[in-house]
């Protein structure tokens, strides 16, 4: 009986060690990243993803910005592993202006920018001479000029890509007068403007209404706007990369995503493959 009470400790002690190291395996294989957002609705799609990620051994630490231009400084200082914020126009901008090796490795979502008033209530209305906020960063300006050409009201010159400048208006019919305004301002310039050029995420942070202030907004096929994580290229074939990727394209996501954004703003992951 002495015996039989010896091996019983011993298998209890045994497995007590066992769990012990257990969970110190698991804790050191959990690795914490660092990911900056936009400030906003964002923060409630990356509570989802890092749930998603907890489960799988990778924890998040979300850092919020509230203008474009410091993430992928931050990223690029090492401050942040991964960003998530910007489509490729923006980040080519960027790069060619700063040299930055940022590369983007899996696509979140697309927010079809729009125009918006509160004056008028569809393109059709607005009067010659009529004054239209664009974002002055170099590709919103551009997505904005691009969009304003498809709606006829301006045209550009040939051959101007992603990135035309208010320079590149080769025929104004109207006489539109472009105002160029921070991204985060134009949205709330609204009311001094006869339209304006919002992305999404300013739009609601202004309280613009959307659908029922948006007059015009630009084509969701096709889209060269979408949106992506980004990393380091030195970091481009870490694990936790494909980790962090697989945790933001799953259906919980998407849910949070066309729930926050009112379906303002389109999963994009599924488009990448076609």
């Amino acid at each position: 009986m002495k015996r039989e009470k010896f091996l019983k400790t011993a298998l209890a002690v045994l497995t007590l060690g066992w769990g012990i190291a257990g969970t110190q395996v698991a804790q050191a294989a959990e690795q914490t990243i660092r990911v900056g957002i936009m400030s906003g609705e964002d923060e409630d799609v990356w509570r989802a993803v890092a749930a998603n990620a907890a489960r799988h051994g990778l924890a998040i630490k979300v850092t919020t910005f509230n203008d474009y231009t410091q993430p992928n400084e931050a990223l690029s200082q090492h401050d942040l592993d991964a960003n998530s914020f910007q489509h490729k126009p923006y980040l080519d901008a960027q790069i060619a202006a700063r040299g930055y090796h940022i590369v983007q490795v899996g696509y979140t979502y697309v927010q079809p920018i729009g125009l918006y008033s509160r004056k008028v209530k569809s393109v059709a209305d607005l009067p010659t001479g009529a004054t239209i906020g664009v974002p002055n960063d170099p590709s919103n300006e551009g997505r904005s000029l691009l969009l304003l050409q498809s709606l006829g009201l301006i045209t550009l010159r040939s051959n101007v890509a992603l990135l035309p400048t208010i320079r590149d208006i080769a025929n104004n019919p109207k006489q539109i007068h472009i105002k160029e305004l921070d991204a985060g301002i134009v949205g709330r310039a609204i009311g001094d403007l006869d339209a304006a050029v919002i992305n999404t995420d300013w739009a609601i942070k202004a309280g613009i209404k959307i659908p029922q202030e948006r007059i015009a907004q630009e084509k969701v096929a096709g889209n060269p706007y979408r949106n992506f994580l980004a990393v380091n290229e030195k970091d481009v074939n870490a694990p936790w990369v494909h980790t962090l990727v697989e945790s933001y394209q799953q259906p919980n996501v998407e849910k949070v995503i066309l729930d926050v954004y009112h379906g303002a703003t389109l999963p994009a992951w599924n488009e990448s493959s076609r």
